[in-house]
Order: structure tokens, then sequence, then C-alpha cells
């Protein structure tokens, strides 16, 4: 038996990597002698990365940039293909990145995100995938544009900072600075959401929350994220703020949408890069997961791309994830089976600490079930 074990992150208790590796180890405790190839997915937000290093051959680069607060960190990129920058931003402005008593829009950055590009286009790089989700940000990628050689002013021509306070100030910018080697650049920007930058659906009202704005500063900052856009389109005489996709990231889409980068799924050039389609189209089972599956998990999310796929191919798909909500009827549009890791009343955080154990014994449980079938099935003729 093929089976392909193809699960995102199950975030704050495991990578897709580790959560693939334990989903292997239960399929063979009861069948050791299927053949199971590990697709560790993401979406673009944390986990991108790893993932693409797990599956394509790149180097690590390390690199000393901005932190979300203006800090100095240390972070990473990879590049494969001698060519081609992976940048994941939640692993250089992301929020887990920020203690939760430190979350304010106001004071965080993607500057380093432009320090990162830099570093890349310094060694030669000419392609990009920037991974857009998980950000501590809403500074719609002003820091990244100013580390770019964007200029930016106030309405006493004074130059503005780089954090998301500062758009409240911005009258006017320049891209006259703006790194050259940018318009000779492929700029691909993966992310699983299609916000436009400001607005009722925009990246401050839908976001903001999360990362710490009040219900009272939200309008404040929509507006001032619109007239900073309306600033940018009216100098780029191109219209980006309304692109679904543009408020990914607090606006950082909207940013690299600016200097040429174009949207694409983040699932979807994941599973390209490691080849995923091939290895589903000849396989008998897949199993995919997250740590929270609802009717959003179909649009953009990783599991729900794997479902595309094996659907497309007319291979059975198992959900099993860490919690089930919503409008779970959805979700049997896409999957063939869905579970939930937790079997009994707990905590969440117990969940979370014991998620190891809990999704091992699922998905022996799950292939205990597909096994017996099959053998029923055997024994009464019909495989």
């Amino acid at each position: 038996m093929k089976i392909v074990v193809a699960p995102d992150s199950f975030k704050g208790s495991l990578t897709a990597i580790q959560a693939s590796e334990i989903m292997k180890k239960a399929v063979n405790a009861i069948d050791k002698n299927a053949q199971v190839m590990l697709k560790p997915m993401a979406d673009g937000g944390e986990g991108t990365l790893e993932s693409i290093l797990a599956s394509a051959k790149g180097q690590r680069i390390t690199i000393r940039c901005t932190g979300p607060l203006g800090e100095h960190i240390e972070s990473s990129y990879a590049i494969i293909d001698t060519n081609t920058a992976i940048i994941e931003c939640a692993s250089i402005a992301g929020l887990v990145q920020v203690p939760e008593d430190k979350r304010n829009p106001a004071l965080t950055t993607t500057f380093g995100i432009g320090e990162t590009i830099l570093d890349a286009l310094d060694r030669g790089c000419t392609k990009f995938v920037i991974g857009l989700g998980g950000s501590a940000t809403n500074d719609g990628g002003l820091g990244m544009l100013k580390a770019l050689g964007m200029r930016a002013w106030d309405a006493n021509d004074h130059e503005i900072g780089m954090f998301g306070k500062d758009l409240m100030d911005v009258t006017g910018v320049s891209f006259k600075d703006i790194d050259s080697r940018l318009a000779e650049a492929d700029i691909k920007v993966a992310c699983d959401v299609d916000n436009p930058l400001s607005g009722e659906k925009g990246a401050t009202n839908v976001y903001g929350p999360q990362k710490g704005l009040k219900t009272e500063e939200l309008e404040h900052y929509d507006s001032a994220l619109n007239r900073y856009g309306q600033a940018v389109e009216s100098v780029l005489k191109k219209p980006f703020k309304n692109i679904p996709g543009a408020g990914a990231a607090g606006g950082l889409g909207f940013a690299l949408l600016a200097v040429g980068g174009h949207l694409v799924s983040g699932a979807q050039f994941l599973a390209d890069a490691m080849n995923a389609e091939e290895a589903i189209q000849e396989a008998d089972l897949v199993l995919t997961g997250e740590g929270q599956s609802d009717e959003q998990t179909l649009y953009g999310k990783a599991p729900g791309y794997v479902a595309s796929l094996a659907q497309k191919h007319q291979v059975p798909i198992v959900l099993i994830s860490g919690s089930l909500d919503g409008d779970l009827d959805t979700l049997r549009e896409k999957f063939s089976g869905y579970f939930s890791i937790v079997h009994k009343p707990m905590s969440l955080e117990a969940c979370m600490e014991q998620a190891e154990d809990l999704l091992y014994e699922q998905v022996k449980q799950v292939m205990h079930l597909i096994g017996h079938l099959l053998k029923k099935g055997r024994e009464n003729g019909r495989f």
C-alpha cells in the first residue's frame, strides 16, 4: 500500500516535519509493509522554510537582521537552485517572536525582510519566494520598502521611521532610490489569504486584533494604511491596494506587489516544489492534518490544497487535526473522512503537550480501520 503523508504543522505543538514522521511511524505500526512518502506541507507561513529545505537541496543562510521590534536578531533564509531565495516572513517579523505583553503593531516593522532581500541580491539571487503569514506587523511593508531604498516623508518633509505608527504621518513617497536589481528579479509572494490592503476585510480590521490592536484603534490604522497605499499608487501609477492578498502579513503583500512581486498560492508552490502531485497520483491513500480545521481549511490552507490534488486523482484522503470546528459538512466535499486527535475531554494546554502521542494514536486507529475494511473486502472478493 502506497501512502502519502502530507500534513501542515500543528501550530504550537508540532512542525509539519515532526507531524509527518509521527504519522509515518503510526502507519508502519499497523502496516509494516506500507510504502510511506513524506511531503510535509506549509502554506507560506511558519514552517515554509523548513519544509522546502526538507524536500529540496538547498543552503541555509544565517543572517543578522532587524527583528519585528526593531532589535537585531539572528534569522535565516534558504537558497535553492543556486539563485532562488526562500524567505519566510514569520521567522523574521513573526508574531511568535514577540512576547504577548509587547504585541503592538504600532511598534513592529518589516525592515528585516528588506534587509534579507538585499542580502540575497548580494549573493546573486535573481528569483525569490517570499512566504507570508504569521507576521507581527501592520506597517503595509513600509519597513521593508525603506530597507530597499524607498523614501517616505511627513507633511513637514521630514523622513519618517520604519514602524507601524509611522504610517500615520506618511504624506509622500519616492521610489527613485529603490534597489535597481529588483526590476530584474522574479518575486513570487506565497500566501493563503485574499484580503485587500484596507477596508472592512483589509489587513487591519481582520488581523489587527490578534496582533495587539484594540477595537477603538482599528479605524485609525485602517485609514492610515489606505492613505499610505494611495501615496504609493500615485507614484507608481498602478493599483495594488485591492488586489486579493495585498493585505497579507499586515499589508506586506501590497509592498511586494509594488516592487514587482506576484502572488501565488503558498500551498501550491510548496506542493510543486516537492512534486507532491506526482506522489499523490501514484498513492492508494493520502493522510493530511493541521492544528485546527474548519470550513476555512478548504480556502488556501495546505490540507485543503492537498485534498484538491487527491480528489483530482481520485485518491482517498483523510484529515487528522488537533481540533475540528465550524461547518464540518463542507469538509466532506474534499475529504474522505476527518478526525480530531482529541478522544476525551482535555484542556488546550494538555492537548498541545500531548500532541505527539494523540496524533500517533489517532493515525493508528484510522489505519487499523482501513486495514480491517480492506481485509474484509478481500475475503468477500470485493477487491
